[in-house]
């Protein structure tokens, strides 16, 4: 994958990395994207918001999170960043934890992709891992929607000038 380039600026005006996630074209909702900003202004990350509930709250949100990412770093039993977000977002404050990790083996054209299906206690949650040949960590989160291996399919990066601040 090819990286995208910017300025270094206070705060972030997109991403230094391509974002794997569904064209906002190909998804019949709202779209709305946050950047994880580290202190010297580098993009930690970033996750993109999918709602198809009208403005009651996010079905999905993908995130995508680079080699040495702090969202990355996670204890024995805690959600992923995308699931916190997604709980957050629902303003779900329930106590929601890991019960465990499957590796399950997806083809994509000619390739094989390794996605990690993350058990929660939250059954309404489904969570998948995988990541990408440039060590970016791509994590999706649903909320009352099971994740098919058909979504894969529709991931591809987006074009930096979503990102690009007014």
């Amino acid at each position: 994958m090819s990286f995208l380039r910017r300025h270094r600026a206070a705060t972030p005006a997109g991403p230094d990395f391509d974002v794997l996630a569904m064209d906002p074209g190909d998804w019949p909702g709202n779209l709305g994207a946050g950047l994880l900003p580290a202190p010297d202004g580098s993009c930690q990350g970033v996750f993109l918001r999918y709602d198809l509930f009208g403005g009651r709250g996010p079905a999905m949100i993908i995130g995508n999170l680079p080699e040495g990412s702090p969202a990355r770093d996670l204890a024995d039993g805690q959600v992923p960043f995308e699931v916190a977000q997604l709980l957050d977002a629902l303003e779900n404050d329930e106590d929601v934890e890991v019960t465990g990790v499957e590796d399950c083996p997806v083809m994509q054209g000619d390739n094989l992709l390794i996605v990690r299906k993350i058990k929660l206690s939250e059954s309404r949650i489904s969570c998948v891992q995988f990541d990408r040949s440039d060590n970016v960590l791509v994590t999706i989160a649903s909320w009352d929607r099971p994740i098919t291996d058909d979504l894969y399919a529709l991931l591809k990066p987006l074009p930096a000038e979503l990102f690009q601040q007014g």
